[in-house]
Order: structure tokens, then sequence, then C-alpha cells
């Protein structure tokens, strides 16, 4: 058995097929991690829902915010309606089916076997972990329970910036959601940038990327990410980020995360009975 990690998809359901294809992806062997936004901004979002989805429990995958944007727009809210592309699939016939499973999914996928998290976008330097898995299950209940709309309809906007404890209702949610879909610059207090988008070394702000925080408190934790295209593949801080950039001409990454070993028989030079 053999778990991948695959990075944004958003809709690019051709590539994700030669992808498979490479890797010899068996549903009934392997796994597929998804670090979420599997629609929008693509040509196929559609074909991508449905291929996920199909593969049951041989795929996990993370929100991302291309993937809320999909469920704000199902539940009402029309904001960057104008910026999407996602109008197959909510006209498809499947559609309230695909929405629900889409609703249904983590923010944080945590497997301690491999000893890998992976979240879409990023954490405060203020979260531990278990921090981390509290705030994420406190927005998944919204998502699954009967305030889903209510949380829909309020989800977007920049604040707050900074992580509070007693945070409540709708601000709470709200700064839970945009680290783990939409964060990848802190200021030095810990402060969400979220208008910050480019590559690290286009900041001249004195912010830094969540995962290079001096002070994050989840360092010693492995957390696969995606949503940052610009960044591109990089391997530091404990992290691996996985968004290379394939709606934009880049490349769909796989990382292999399962512990494995390749051994070759040999037909053998030496009897070691015969050695002292």
């Amino acid at each position: 058995m053999a778990t991948y990690a695959i990075g944004d998809i958003q809709g690019c359901y051709d590539e994700l097929q030669r992808l498979l294809e490479r890797l010899n992806f068996s549903e009934t062997r392997d796994q597929l991690w998804f670090v979420g936004d599997l629609v929008n901004r693509g040509p196929k979002s559609l074909e991508v829902l449905r291929l996920v989805k199909s593969l049951g429990d041989a795929a996990v995958t993370v929100l991302g915010n291309h993937d809320l944007h999909l469920l704000a727009l199902a539940h009402g809210n029309p904001k960057h309606k104008h910026s999407s592309n996602l109008n197959d699939i909510l006209g498809a016939p499947d559609r309230d089916e695909l929405i629900y499973w889409l609703r249904h999914r983590p923010l944080l996928h945590r497997d301690k076997k491999l000893a890998f998290s992976m979240i879409h976008a990023g954490l405060p330097p203020q979260w531990t972990m278990k921090t981390a898995r509290a705030c994420a299950r406190e927005v998944e209940n919204v998502l699954r329970g009967d305030q889903h709309v209510e949380y829909f309809l309020g989800m977007y906007g920049n604040e707050p910036r900074i992580w509070d404890q007693d945070l409540q209702g709708m601000a709470r949610w709200r700064f839970i959601t945009n680290c783990f879909t939409r964060l990848r610059f802190c200021a030095p207090d810990g402060s969400l940038q979220l208008q910050r988008k480019g590559a690290p070394d286009s900041d001249t702000h004195k912010h830094v990327p969540w995962f290079a925080h001096p002070q994050r408190a989840s360092r010693k934790k492995r957390i696969l990410f995606g949503h940052w295209s610009t960044l591109g593949f990089n391997a530091s801080h404990n992290t691996w980020a996985l968004d290379t950039g394939c709606l934009w001409g880049g490349k769909l990454t796989a990382l292999r995360i399962d512990p494995h070993a390749f051994q070759l028989p040999c037909p053998g030079r030496r009897d070691p009975a015969g050695l002292s």
C-alpha cells in the first residue's frame, strides 16, 4: 500500500488522471491525500469532485478556500461569484449529493501511524497541534450542523487578524477558517497577513511564511499543505508545500508519505556460518 499526498487540483481533471496513471494508483491498494482546492478555475471541477468522492476511503481531502467558496455559493452567498466557474457543479443532477459530501470534509486530517497532519493553508504561530485539532473540529461541527447556512453567509472577511481564545461566534469561526484555508504570511506578532500572496522573497514588510515563524508552536509536527503556488514545492521547518501551480501551467505534485523499503533478493557470495 502506498499513500500519496497530492497538491491543489482546482478542476484540472485530465492532469489528475495522468498523474494517477503514472503512480499506477489502485483504489483497492493505495490511498490519496488531497490538500484541498479540488475545484474552481480549472475546466473540469465537476469531474474532479465526482472522482474523488467515488474513491471512498481510498481518498482523504481537506477543505480549501475554493471548496468553501463553492459551498458558500450553493448555500446562498453570491460573493465572488463573478470570479468562479462552478456552474457545472451547481447545475449538476447530483449537485445536492456532491455539496453534502464536500460539506462533511475536514479542515485538518491527522494520521497517527504515519505521523503526518494535512491542512490546506497554514496554522498561526500561537496554536499547538492540539489547539489546531480542537479548532478544526469546532468549525467542522458548524459546517455539518444546523448553523452551516449562517456560517456561509458570514464566512468572508479578513478580521480578526490575531488569535484570542475568547473569540466567539462568527469572528472565531472566520479566524479559524482563514488560518486553515487562506494563510500564507504572518507578522512578527503572529497576526495573519492575508493580503500577501506572492513568493516569500517578494514580501518587503518583514512578514514571514507561517511555517517559518520563530515562535510557531506546531514546529515539531510534520505538516503537509497546499494553497501557495508561488511558493512551489518546499520542504522545510517540518512542513511540505505541495501546490506547484498545475492550474497555471506548472506541475501537479504527488509526495509518497508512507514509510517503505525496497529489498532485492541476493544470490549470496559467502556463507555466514563459516565466519567467526
